[in-house]
């Protein structure tokens, strides 16, 4: 039996723009336009791709104590998180394992979460069972749309709306009208591009995403490419790169965790599985997260097993790809940290022939976040 799958509130728009539909997270959503991924990829480098990301979850956090309620379950400074200002955080379990990575603003008034679409139920439920006593937990899932605006061009694009947003910098937010409607925009995405990220009210959502792709330089741009970017700009999936079996130190996460929250900091501690992430601090880890560069033209995918010279199984591809901008495939994966250096020769198997791959760094394609 099929289950029914969700919908955003730009699913018939898509339609209308003849998107392939695919089930993602519970959601029918586009993969590619008749564009092809390759060229939306190309196009959100070089000009400006729309995405609806309306699938993802989105959430209040209101009261006093909301920050420091927050700090329990994440290993990121909150308190001190300016007005304004975005940062990037981890859930964390008692095992250290990673539950889900998420945006957290600072609204001047509340804190807004932006958090993965596969994981949003079970991230509410997380909120209200530990923090529901220490603040208000709104959830804004069924109230709120999603666009993302990436690329070179999209501060030229939005400003056009409302000019203000061209003075904003890497990771800041803030309340803007666009059109008429009080959305909330951060600059910020999941491609390495300069752009945004716009929380819209479901009911304006098409029309803001319509005004957008009759600017000449916007193209809409599907799940496929939206992959393809996020790995070249060796940015982690959730469920694939990072889940709750890896660690935030196994998952090469580490700059993520606050210095506040670190061993030596003035809040150390303090968030669940702090005591096996500072021992894997301490200690090293036994297999961690590297990019990887195939040496031929075959794409190796997710899941394929990585050897040694000997034939060792020393870890596996965790997401894995053609690589457009950088002409060449592209992965990442997990490997046995013996194996882990920066331009170690390792082997990954794909369909019974070995791919020699060098261990690189992340990212593959230089980001280009505007700072100012």
């Amino acid at each position: 039996m099929s289950e029914t799958l969700a919908k955003t509130p730009l699913h018939a728009l898509h339609l209308e723009l003849g998107a392939r539909m695919v089930p993602f997270a519970g959601y029918d959503m586009p993969v590619q336009y008749p564009l092809g991924v390759m060229k939306e990829h190309l196009h959100t480098r070089e000009k400006a791709g729309l995405f609806d990301v309306s699938h993802m979850g989105q959430l209040l956090l209101r009261g006093p104590d909301a920050a420091a309620a927050l700090e329990t379950l994440v290993p990121v400074d909150i308190l001190d998180l300016p007005v304004g200002m975005q940062r990037y955080a981890l859930f964390t379990d008692e095992q250290g394992g990673i539950l889900d990575d998420l945006m957290v603003a600072n609204t001047g008034d509340a804190l807004f979460l932006v958090v993965n679409a596969a994981c949003k139920d079970a991230d509410l439920a997380h909120l209200r069972r530990h923090i529901g006593e220490r603040c208000e937990i709104v959830s804004l899932f069924d109230s709120r749309a999603l666009l993302a605006l990436q690329g070179p061009a999209a501060a030229s694009v939005l400003a056009r709306l409302a000019p203000e947003v061209a003075k904003m910098t890497f990771m800041q937010f803030a309340a803007v009208r666009l059109l008429g409607v009080d959305c909330y925009v951060s600059r910020s995405g999941y491609t390495g591009e300069d752009g945004f990220e716009i929380s819209v009210p479901v009911e304006h959502a098409e029309t803001l995403a319509r005004s957008l792709l009759a600017e000449p330089e916007v193209e809409p741009i599907g799940l496929g490419a939206r992959d393809s970017l996020r790995l070249e700009a060796g940015l982690c999936l959730y469920g694939h790169d990072m889940s709750e079996r890896t660690t935030p130190a196994e998952a090469s996460l580490l700059w993520a965790v606050s210095k506040v929250r670190r061993t030596d900091g003035a809040r150390a501690g303090g968030f669940p599985g702090a005591e096996r992430l500072f021992a894997q601090q301490r200690d090293g880890v036994a297999s961690k997260r590297v990019g990887l560069l195939p040496q031929e033209r075959t794409p190796v995918r997710e899941g394929a097993e990585i050897v040694d010279a000997g034939g060792q199984v020393v870890g596996s591809v965790s997401s894995g790809g053609f690589g457009p901008s950088l002409g060449a495939p592209v992965a990442m994966g997990y490997l046995k940290a013996e194996h882990a250096a920066l331009d170690s020769e390792v082997w990954a198997l794909v369909r019974g022939k070995r791919v020699p791959m060098k261990v690189a760094k992340t990212p593959f394609v230089p980001q280009r976040y505007y700072r100012g």
